[in-house]
């Protein structure tokens, strides 16, 4: 493999040698537009990258669409809802603000991207804004934007991923409970763990603790 890796922006360009189309700089900008406050209003979900002391990590973001509040052009407000406390990219961020974020719209064939940087903030007031189910984010990752653009459909369009045809049906992949009670085995100091009572209570314990 050696003799044919890629470690320098010349042998880039040799295996990509079309120019980039006008359009692929042109839909960056470094602020939330009405169009793209307009993506980002109508997104339930994103991915949100961070950089830590440990590497990179990725992290799936979901509420209604709108979650993600657009204070202003450069401020993008973000309620940290009830996870796993794992903490990994609050932690993250803590290490390097630098942040990426990558929006879905079911059904709408192109991506958004968001970079910026970002703070934690559990200000009462700022809280209280995100308030669901009577219960409050313990904290707001503020983002003060840097770079906003679109990403082409092809890669949504090439996974087929908003054709209900191509869901996985449950049991067509290892469920939570499996993949718990097969790492558990592998270790004989650790109680094997009950992956079949795991699966049978998690949706309704996810149900219960939404937020």
């Amino acid at each position: 493999m050696s003799q044919h890796q890629i470690t320098s922006p010349d042998q880039l360009a040799a295996l990509y040698p079309n120019p980039i189309a006008p359009a692929s700089i042109a839909k960056e900008i470094d602020h939330v537009d009405a169009n793209y406050a307009a993506l980002i209003a109508a997104s339930p979900f994103f991915v949100l990258a961070t950089n830590g002391p440990d590497g990179l990590d990725c992290s799936p973001r979901g509420d209604q669409p709108g979650f993600v509040m657009v204070r202003d052009a450069k401020t993008l407000l973000i309620p940290d809802r009830r996870g796993n406390n794992r903490l990994d990219s609050l932690k993250n961020i803590l290490f390097d603000p630098r942040i990426g974020m990558l929006f879905l719209i079911p059904g709408y064939g192109e991506t958004l991207r968001v970079n910026g940087v970002a703070v934690l903030s559990s200000d009462p007031e700022l809280c209280r804004r995100f308030e669901m189910a009577g219960k409050l984010p313990a904290c707001v990752i503020v983002v003060k934007v840097e770079s906003v653009y679109f990403q082409c459909s092809r890669a949504v369009v090439r996974a087929e991923l908003w054709n209900p045809a191509k869901h996985v049906a449950r049991g067509v992949v290892p469920s939570a409970g499996t993949i718990l009670r097969d790492i558990t085995a592998r270790d004989a100091a650790v109680e094997t763990f009950d992956g079949e009572a795991y699966d049978k209570a998690l949706p309704e314990r996810v149900k219960a603790t939404l937020y």
